[in-house]
């Protein structure tokens, strides 16, 4: 069939609009029409490079819409299921079975391999253009399309009444920092937490500790503006980190340390200022994707004395347990995400990503058409 996609040819290339022919789905696939898909930095910094998608790709991971159609063997979605495209995963690794497929082995074949990963399919791609592959599958949806060949166990369905344009960014970003705090540091009541950079990721964070016994949530951005929102989603204490020194303004507020302080930055001076923010037997989550090869550096005596560190990919847990959940609050009020959002059409991705880089917008979200 012939789609519309967002074509980025070489590296640091444009979005360019174009017709692609697309196959139909094989055993243990699905087509699914796009409705709509979030605009994620994962995106920007994968067309810079810092991830290593092979060119000319189809890109967009945070991808909503209804199943068109499904390939052989396939029992868990059927034609006209509203879905959001979660995370793919091999389902027959060491991690996987533990329950932990954001951690699946063949992660990074999975998403940025540019074809599909497994199946009979496996190594070849769905998308072509006047005979030529093109490499999609980007986190096994490649949704900055007006159609997607996925795995079927993939998707999750969601509600009817729950409106599908808006959901897509729970598959990723708004799902990392929600699942960052309940699937993957689950504080316990009475802890504190603090939560550097303000963005949806962050926001994220800070809405899902409000759904847990945390009494002391702070957040920390440049930004005066992010840290009114982040007041009204829950935030108890929030620090202009550009006028304020981060470590001695946490010290203000809790007395000592903090027992989670989550980065949603990626920017490495602040991991290192947020370590010495996290105390004995506290812990720093790594949340925000770095560029490329990043390192860090921690004071090994006080890492020593009980401190960890650990890393986050995807909010953890899994896509059928944390994308129903966070439906499920958004529902009764209670993860009110909706007000992160701003709609563009697709041939308005470049803006999308210059109003997010800004700070303009919190959350882009292309709706897709042929048009």
């Amino acid at each position: 069939m012939k789609i519309t996609a967002l074509v980025v040819e070489q590296l640091d290339g444009p979005f360019v609009l174009q017709e692609l022919d697309l196959e139909e789905p094989g055993r243990g696939e699905a087509l699914v029409r796009i409705v709509a898909c979030g605009v994620c930095h994962t995106d920007a910094i994968t067309r810079a490079g810092d991830m290593p998608m092979p060119f000319p790709a189809v890109l967009g991971h945070e991808g909503a819409g209804v199943v068109e159609q499904v390939g052989a063997g396939v029992a868990e979605v059927a034609p006209g299921d509203k879905v959001i495209i979660g995370w793919p995963s091999c389902g027959t690794c060491r991690n996987c079975l533990d329950g932990q497929p954001r951690y699946c082995l063949r992660t990074g074949e999975a998403l940025v391999s540019g074809r599909r990963f497994k199946g009979e399919q496996a190594g070849t791609t769905a998308y072509s253009r006047n005979g030529e592959p093109i490499n999609g599958h980007f986190f096994g949806q490649s949704s900055f399309a007006t159609h997607s060949i996925v795995t079927a166990d993939a998707l999750v369905k969601v509600p009817d009444e729950v409106p599908l344009d808006l959901l897509g960014p729970l598959a990723c970003g708004l799902g990392t920092g929600a699942g960052a705090v309940l699937n993957e540091a689950r504080p316990r009541l009475g802890d504190s937490i603090l939560i550097v950079g303000a963005g949806a990721v962050g926001l994220a964070a800070i809405m899902a500790a409000r759904n847990s016994g945390v009494t002391r949530i702070i957040a920390a951005d440049l930004h005066d503006n992010r840290l009114e929102l982040a007041k009204e989603f829950g935030a108890t204490h929030v620090i202009n980190s550009g006028e304020t020194d981060l470590i001695e303004a946490v010290r203000s507020i809790t007395g000592s340390t903090v027992d989670f302080a989550f980065d949603c930055t990626g920017v490495i001076p602040v991991i290192e200022q947020l370590a010495e923010t996290v105390g004995m037997l506290g812990h720093l989550v790594l949340v925000g994707g770095a560029p490329a090869n990043a390192r860090f550096s921690l004071d090994h005596l006080r890492t020593l004395w009980g401190k960890r560190v650990s890393g986050v990919l995807g909010g953890g847990g899994r896509s059928g347990q944390l994308i129903p959940a966070l439906v499920d609050l958004f529902q009764q009020g209670r993860f009110p995400f909706e007000r992160l959002v701003k709609f563009y059409d697709m041939d308005q991705i470049e803006q999308a990503l210059e109003d997010s880089r800004s700070g303009e917008v919190i959350k882009p979200i292309l709706r897709m058409s042929a048009s």
